[in-house]
């Protein structure tokens, strides 16, 4: 996959779900997604246009919805500028398959994370 011009913008939906083999039914039943898996755990989904995934590593939000992820070239700085900007870091940076990532807080209290593969 290329990053190439992919910096500071939405690169991936992650969904926290209770059950990935009922979500995986449900999507790929209702719209034709695709799926890859990465363990017990998580599973990334095709919808022909945008890349996310489900996963179980988180519990499920009350109020539902899913995790915007964007793309960094540079996690640190992407950091500092979230930092700098008023958002409040949730997650510390973090590795996980394919590269690092963080989350933060938006004024709002939106969470929404970023990553790098570098």
């Amino acid at each position: 996959m290329s990053t190439k011009g992919a910096d500071r913008k939405i690169d991936y939906i992650e969904f926290n779900v209770a059950d990935i083999a009922a979500s995986k039914a449900f999507y790929g039943s209702a719209f034709g997604w695709t799926f890859t898996d990465y363990g017990p755990q998580y599973c990334e989904f095709q919808d022909g246009r945008l890349t996310g995934g489900f996963t179980t590593l988180a519990p499920v939000s009350a109020t539902g919805g899913p995790l915007v992820i964007l793309f960094a070239d540079d996690l640190e700085d992407a950091q500092a500028r979230v930092e700098a900007a008023g958002g409040r870091i949730a997650k510390p940076i973090f590795p996980f398959p394919g590269g690092r990532r963080f989350h933060f807080t938006d004024p709002d209290s939106y969470e929404l994370a970023v990553w790098s593969d570098r």
